[in-house]
């Protein structure tokens, strides 16, 4: 009962942030990180995306709800497989059809670091925003939410420091594009995070960066609090590339928004 008292009572702190629910997999804030789930380990994910701004070409708020569970019994290969409901509310312009295909799916194996030597990085492969809808090029008008995301990272704990971790990744180039059509499904991932111990343990903080010209390029900044062992809630900003549009019109990611994301674990 206590841990079902702690899910309703978070859940209710971050409805009262935004009005609905991107759970990808076990991540940092944005991008993928090389952390993933043990068997049978449960993370039921509410993540909310507001705009700062109300300008015509702001584009529109996201809402996540996910579920993600590691599925092999092994500590030094874990397999994590997830489920989305990603959704902006049907409000995104020239593409309702897609939005109204909202289930996307992700999975990750991870080695953490020191698996099989002293040193040795950690290491994650995976595969996010593998979406159930097809309708064309979106280039040439069409829309589809299969932007299937595969990246690879390698991360390292540094004393002092922190944790910083980078990759690469390479998504599908018919759904992945540009304000001016060209191809945007390839880049870098990079990040840095750290626990806080010298204020809390319960205290994280975190900055990453998701290169490309499509919607999905970002720089995000923000830190989280665990209420509980299993009830975390990270607050930040996403950034989204300003740097690709020399004509002036609109950005693929639109403009800058603020970000609550809800992590509770079983």
């Amino acid at each position: 009962m206590k841990s079902v008292r702690s899910m309703i009572l978070a859940a209710a702190l971050t409805l009262t942030c935004a009005s609905a629910a991107l759970a990808t997999p076990s991540g940092q804030i944005w991008i993928p990180s090389t952390d993933a789930k043990g068997f049978k380990e449960v993370n039921i994910s509410i993540d909310n995306y507001i705009r700062m701004s109300h300008s015509a070409d702001a584009g529109p708020n996201y809402y996540d709800a996910g579920v993600t569970v590691g599925v092999l019994p092994f500590e030094k290969f874990k397999l994590e497989i997830g489920v989305d409901y990603y959704t902006d509310n049907l409000n995104i312009g020239g593409s309702s059809n897609a939005s109204a295909h909202p289930i996307l799916f992700n999975f990750k194996g991870a080695i953490p670091e020191d698996a099989f030597f002293k040193g040795m990085p950690a290491v994650a492969a995976g595969m996010f925003g593998i979406g159930t809808f097809d309708r064309g090029d979106i280039a040439n008008g069409g829309a589809n939410t299969m932007s299937n995301i595969t990246y690879g990272l390698l991360a390292k704990t540094l004393p002092v420091v922190g944790r910083i971790s980078a990759g690469g990744y390479h998504g599908a180039a018919k759904n992945m594009v540009s304000d001016t059509k060209a191809r945007a499904n390839n880049g870098v991932m990079v990040s840095w995070d750290r626990t806080m111990s010298e204020i809390s343990d319960k205290l994280w903080l975190a900055v990453d960066y998701m290169g490309g010209n499509s919607s999905f390029g970002a720089l995000s900044v923000g830190g989280s609090w665990a209420f509980t062992p299993n009830v975390s809630l990270l607050v930040g900003a996403n950034f989204y590339n300003p740097f690709y549009d020399p004509q002036g019109g609109m950005l693929p990611g639109g403009k800058p928004t603020f970000t609550t994301q809800l992590d509770i674990n079983f």
